[in-house]
């Protein structure tokens, strides 16, 4: 299914490493002709990092979307009964966002924009970015591939070497899952090496 007039929310999170990479994708997936939202983490709104500042993300995010993105939980909240996007991504997903995620937790706007598109039996893409993905969080990775209606972006070991239990995904899927999820499909293959 093409992107081209469908409304996608991207949910960005603290995973601050991956976030050129995820304005890439962000370009590239306007330049299809969706209507693009963005929502922000209470974290990549707040954290300044050696990858940038949260200032430097909300501003790009509005110059390449053409809209303010969604800051807070009451903002994100309508994304539920006005049932506005056809399919949201949390792009990148931490491992704090993804066990919260698995167990119902939301408190922050990017959960809630979640819990408020999956009441609609919409479409969740999850582009899961964290260090302890094969660790402790294995758990909730496991609850959210199980659950109906999340799919994930194709992911991998980015450093097997040097962070044995680091996942991070392939962000240059993003565009072909979205596609695969609006027709209730997961892309494949879903495990991919570097």
């Amino acid at each position: 299914m093409e992107l081209k007039g469908k409304k996608v929310g991207i949910a960005l999170t603290g995973s601050f490493c991956t976030f050129d990479k995820i304005f890439v994708e962000l370009e590239k997936l306007v330049e299809t002709g969706a209507e693009v939202y963005t929502i922000f983490s209470n974290a990549s709104q707040q954290i300044s990092s050696r990858f940038g500042t949260p200032d430097e993300f909300l501003q790009k995010a509005e110059e390449i979307t053409g809209r303010k993105p969604i800051l807070t939980i009451e903002d994100a909240e309508p994304i539920g009964p006005k049932s506005y996007l056809d399919v949201l991504v949390i792009f990148p997903c931490t491992g704090n966002t993804c066990a919260k995620l698995a167990n119902g937790i939301t408190d922050t706007p990017v959960l809630m924009a979640a819990k408020a598109h999956l009441r609609n039996n919409k479409p969740l893409v999850i582009s899961i970015s964290t260090n302890d993905a094969l660790g402790m969080n294995m758990k909730n990775i496991g609850l959210l591939l199980n659950a109906k209606n999340i799919y994930f972006v194709p992911f991998g070991q980015d450093n097997p070497v040097k962070k044995a239990n680091s996942l991070i995904a392939h962000t240059g899927k993003l565009i072909p899952t979205l596609e695969q999820a609006l027709e209730g499909k997961q892309y494949q293959p879903i495990l991919e090496s570097f």
